[in-house]
């Protein structure tokens, strides 16, 4: 638990268990807890100024959403993603995008268009982060882009069944790095989906969209 130790407080302002929620899951997705680490909720309480019941709250969030897991009388543990973890994160991945991007490809050109610049938008922003060999970086713009694809189909149910997944699909990016393909050609597969959902052509969506999740 040493890096822990280092963490900055969190303030006064900020213990609403969904706060709280958010600063731990940072944690967890910048690589300060390894993969089966405990999570001691004494310590953390401790290091980051906050009484136990917020905490708590907090972390019982996080289990929901899959990122710790609880082993019987003895606490929480950060998640291990085995293979078969990572290549079912990423075929749901794959039906929920794909049913966003038929939803969106059957609207009015205008609306594609306007979907389209604002996934483009984000495109534009990896080559810097790639410039940088900021991983984490491009991690975060890959997911970006894919969920802003998913909002814009406009269901609130696939959207949130989306990002139960995000964070997943972050630590496995963060922890498979040498696995995915050179971060530089993201910009083109990323700009080329933009492209597809102006055309409407969804059978190209679906042979890029499949090619491009396909699992590490």
């Amino acid at each position: 638990m040493e890096r822990v130790k280092r963490l900055p407080a969190i303030t006064p302002e900020s213990t609403g268990s969904a706060e709280i929620a958010d600063k731990v899951r940072e944690l967890i997705l910048t690589g300060h807890f390894t993969p089966g680490e405990q999570v001691n909720e004494v310590h953390l309480a401790s290091q980051l100024n906050l009484s136990r019941t917020p905490l708590r709250e907090a972390l019982q969030r996080l289990s929901q959403e899959g990122l710790l897991t609880g082993k019987r009388n003895r606490g929480l543990f950060m998640i291990e993603l085995t293979k078969d973890d990572v290549g079912e994160i990423y075929r749901t991945r794959e039906l929920l995008e794909l049913t966003a991007a038929e939803t969106i490809t059957s609207r009015s050109a205008k609306r594609r268009q306007e979907v389209s610049a604002r996934l483009v938008k984000i495109a534009m922003l990896l080559p810097e982060a790639t410039a940088a060999r900021d991983w984490a970086s491009i991690c975060r713009l890959d997911l970006r882009f894919h969920t802003k694809l998913v909002a814009e189909a406009g269901n609130s149910r696939l959207f949130r069944a989306y990002t139960t997944l995000a964070a997943e699909s972050l630590i496995c990016m963060r922890d498979l790095e040498g696995s995915y393909p050179t971060p530089g050609a993201w910009r083109d597969d990323h700009l080329a989906i933009a492209g597809m959902i102006a055309s409407g052509s969804m059978d190209e969506v679906r042979s890029v969209l499949r090619k491009h999740l396909s699992a590490p």
